[in-house]
């Protein structure tokens, strides 16, 4: 069963998590984000690929501020746009990763009290005034495994547990999809009650989807058990332009040197778009190719995956055989995005990297999107589940949860 599905998208960025919705079979109705470069470069991205513009358009600077659209005439705006594209639309979902530098283990700490730690608890609120029939949540691990935030985020789901959502969470690794980079994320699905109970889902645990009902592993190319066992290269000498044939037994699509290979980075756009050094250069050539061990001057291995996505500040990632640091188009690459996909020309450096490095991978978000449209799209799986139930034994009644079975 296809559904018509709208998606409205906050803390847009340069649009990858939204790409991989869309690619997925979403429509996409409204974009946010604050930052304008950023929304620029999302608007010249979608050109470049040639998708038609949001239905009601892109929204930026104070009209995206999340804080004004809980309240006043920006709140009433967004309800006019959903009301209408309710209109249209079978069901509608909210999805966004707020800025995460006060959960990040490596930020600033701060938490709920940071600026951009406030934002988690204002996209939240937004959930619950405006009901969309489900949303999706993206963040940092540092959310999810810190003690102090993680006792935020289990405020955050109360709330929205107490609004009228059904939960369902999990700790991904971009890897698992087939993206060339090491990145933990949280990410928090929730659905209306009432679409589950449409659904025919029976709950014993109210708030939580029992996560052998919900599909996350559909779309899971390779386990993170799986991925990390693989007998990675560790370190090369480093030599400019040398050759290394790739090693045996190891999964290539998961190697930066395939994408790099795969999205023509040396003849992309943005190829040419990298940070050059006007000292430093001596120490570049020093760095082991593979030894990420470092915070800074990690140098990637061609045969093997890249740490986390992460450019800003003094982090500093080389390439792997060339006395430079990585291009836009490499770190495209990294994250997984179509080789079509094209930053503008007069975006600063800064803000390539930067919205770079806070993008969902592509290949992890059409997955993801790919998982709830099939969940939203499908109820076959129901049959076999509560036969499962009924074969172990059990009476619906009883005091058990479906995570049991």
């Amino acid at each position: 069963m296809t559904r018509n599905i709208s998606i409205f998208s906050f803390f847009s960025g340069a649009g990858f998590l939204d790409l991989g919705f869309e690619l997925a079979g979403f429509n996409l109705a409204y974009v946010s984000e604050i930052h304008s470069r950023f929304l620029e470069a999302y608007r010249y991205s979608r050109e470049c690929l040639k998708l038609p513009l949001p239905r009601y358009g892109y929204y930026g600077g104070e009209e995206a501020d999340i804080i004004q659209l809980i309240e006043g005439e920006k709140k009433l705006r967004l309800k006019d746009l959903l009301q209408d594209c309710r209109q249209m639309s079978e069901l509608i979902g909210f999805i966004g990763g707020p800025p995460c530098p006060d959960f990040s283990v490596g930020g600033k700490n701060r938490g709920r009290e940071g600026d951009n730690g406030k934002l988690s608890a204002c996209y939240v609120q937004l959930i619950c005034q405006h009901q969309p029939d489900f949303f999706l949540f993206e963040n940092v691990k540092g959310l999810w495994i810190t003690k102090k935030h993680r006792t935020f985020f289990e405020h955050l789901k109360g709330q929205l547990i107490e609004a009228g959502y059904v939960l369902t969470e999990r700790l991904i690794n971009a890897l698992e999809y087939g993206v060339p980079q090491d990145r933990d994320r949280i990410i928090l699905i929730g659905f209306r009650n009432s679409l589950i109970q449409d659904l025919g889902i029976k709950l014993l645990n109210p708030g939580k989807l029992p996560s052998n009902i919900f599909p996350w592993n559909k779309y899971v190319r390779y386990s993170k058990e799986q991925a990390f066992s693989y007998s990675w290269p560790t370190r090369n000498l480093f030599q400019e332009n040398s050759l290394i044939p790739c090693p045996d037994k190891i999964p290539q699509e998961l190697t930066v040197e395939y994408w790099f290979q795969k999205n023509d980075v040396l003849n992309h756009p943005n190829a040419q778009h990298c940070f050059k050094p006007r000292a430093g250069l001596k120490r570049f050539a020093t760095v082991e190719e593979g030894d990420d061990s470092k915070k800074s001057y990690k140098r990637l291995h061609r045969w093997r995956y890249s740490p986390t996505a992460c450019y800003g500040n003094n982090e500093v990632h080389l390439h792997p055989y060339k006395v430079r640091r990585l291009s836009v188009a490499e770190a495209l690459a990294i994250q997984s995005l179509p080789r079509d996909f094209v930053l503008p020309d007069n975006l600063s450096l800064s803000n390539m990297f930067k919205t770079i490095g806070n993008g969902v991978p592509y290949l992890a978000s059409k997955a993801l999107a790919l998982t709830i449209y099939d969940f939203l799209g499908t109820n076959k799986w129901q049959d076999s589940y509560y036969s499962k139930i009924e074969q172990k034994g059990y009476i619906y009644g009883f005091n058990i949860t479906y995570d049991q079975v």
